[in-house]
């Protein structure tokens, strides 16, 4: 599936609606500013050996984690989800497994009997109080400890350390003609918005973060959002 893209129609009916955003002032959607090789081959090298220094220091704590989701909950240790990554490629995200192995049935009757988590769900993808989430998962989700497989999709060229975060294709008509921004960097672990309250922060303020990371990415840029990363994730800020 990483060499599939999301189809030519699709992008022409994406790009036929702009979206102005608010962030101090109006933020277009004009064109992305143009990637030299020598920035792209900056950013993958800070990527793939960061990439290896985390993962080579977490992989006993990675490890244990492992054991312990599957002790709460027998099933699959990760979790693989389509999203859509750089120039519109789809490829498989991965993740500890944080939800129960029949969270797509449990998701679809707590939709059904909840209006107010229908209307959550709709307008962002996530729920404060998601019946799918096992206790352990809960945890790893609110000190982002479920994140730390995505660190074989930096490797593999999917993802990067630091950028907007991986999308699903029900997103895609969220971002309208930012669509294009979103997709002339790779989906990443950390980024602006990640930083910046995470899910407590609406979906447009969200869009707003990952255009302005996109005409601003630097390798010292990533480098400062990396290093605000620590912080947010000790304290669990937006985190559920």
């Amino acid at each position: 599936m990483g060499n599939a893209h999301v189809s030519n129609a699709g992008l022409r009916a994406i790009y036929s609606t702009r979206i102005e955003l608010f962030d101090a002032g109006v933020v277009r959607a004009n064109l992305p500013r143009t990637v030299t090789v020598l920035e792209a081959t900056m950013w993958r090298l800070f990527d793939i050996i960061t990439a290896v220094v985390i993962l080579g220091f977490m992989l006993p704590f990675m490890t244990a984690l492992a054991a312990a989701i599957y002790l709460v909950d027998p099933g699959p240790i990760l979790y693989r989800h389509r999203r859509i990554g750089h120039q519109g490629r789809y490829f498989h995200c991965l993740k500890f497994r944080t939800m129960r192995v029949d969270s797509d049935a449990v998701l679809e009757v707590h939709l059904r009997s909840s209006v107010m988590a229908k209307m959550e769900w709709e307008a962002t993808r996530k729920l404060r109080n998601d019946p799918r989430v096992t206790r352990l998962g809960a945890v790893l989700r609110k000190l982002s400890l479920d994140e730390f497989p995505q660190l074989i999709n930096v490797i593999r060229g999917e993802m990067s350390i630091v950028g907007p975060r991986p999308i699903v294709e029900q997103e895609v008509q969220k971002y309208g003609a930012c669509f294009e921004h979103y997709c002339r960097v790779r989906p990443s672990l950390t980024g602006v918005w990640q930083t910046s309250g995470r899910s407590d922060e609406s979906y447009d303020r969200r869009i707003t973060m990952d255009v302005s990371y996109v005409m601003r990415k630097s390798v010292l840029f990533d480098v400062w959002l990396l290093a605000k990363t620590v912080p947010v994730v000790l304290l669990s800020k937006g985190a559920y």
